[in-house]
């Protein structure tokens, strides 16, 4: 079997939390570049079992990798709103989707660059999706075009791409939550993030929601004022 020209890792964060938007991340990366091995050397593990310092290492290297051209890493957010609005299956499928029509942009302008750099972007970026192999956590799945797709249960503790995606996605929403922290200041969300802690839940009974709260799930908690 052929190997595919890039490796796409994708993962989520914010799934569960009361407030605040969910996050999907997706890392691409070179089929060739990608070093599995050194990579779990170096102790790369899903956001959640790393600590803050820890993910923003990680993050910082993601950086730094994506400067040098090696990597490529894009977050969608997907507001409280429309988590309300469409539910949070639906919502996460649409920055799963978000996160794969950049990814592809930036895919398309390297074989431009490198090998048609006479001709305008193509229209049809579907072109290169048999050339791209994506690794997906849990019970994620990428759209229908992507033809060689695989969901790997734990993914972001077995598979280091995924791993990574995971890190830029909880980076990415753990900062946004820092500053809805600032701008709801009732609430703490820049201590517990959004999710549902104790503390979070006596703010809401006492405060109400606010307008970055997801309604359909503190349902249960405004019953109860």
């Amino acid at each position: 079997m052929t190997n595919p020209d890039w490796i796409i890792g994708i993962d989520e964060a914010g799934r569960g939390p009361l407030a605040g938007p969910v996050a999907v991340g997706a890392v691409a990366m070179r089929f060739d570049d990608y070093n599995k091995e050194k990579l779990i050397a170096e102790k790369i593990h899903d956001s959640k079992k790393l600590t803050e310092k820890g993910r923003e290492k990680w993050f910082e290297w993601m950086k730094a990798e994506t400067k040098a051209g090696r990597m490529h890493y894009v977050v969608s957010l997907v507001s409280a709103r429309t988590i309300d609005e469409h539910g949070i299956v639906s919502s996460i499928a649409a920055g799963i989707k978000n996160c794969l029509d950049k990814l592809e942009k930036k895919i398309a302008m390297v074989y431009l660059e490198a090998e048609l750099p006479s001709k305008p972007l193509l229209d049809n970026l579907a072109h290169y999706a048999g050339q791209i192999e994506i690794l997906l956590d849990g019970g994620l799945k990428a759209p229908d075009k992507f033809t060689n797709q695989k969901t790997i249960i734990r993914g972001d503790e077995s598979e280091p791409i995924i791993s990574l995606a995971s890190i830029a996605a909880k980076v990415t929403r753990d900062a946004m939550m820092i500053e809805l922290g600032k701008k709801f200041p009732n609430y703490g969300f820049e201590k517990h993030k959004g999710y549902g802690t104790k503390v979070h839940i006596e703010k809401i009974l006492r405060h109400g929601i606010s307008l970055e709260h997801r309604i359909s799930f503190c349902e249960g908690i405004t019953r109860q004022q």
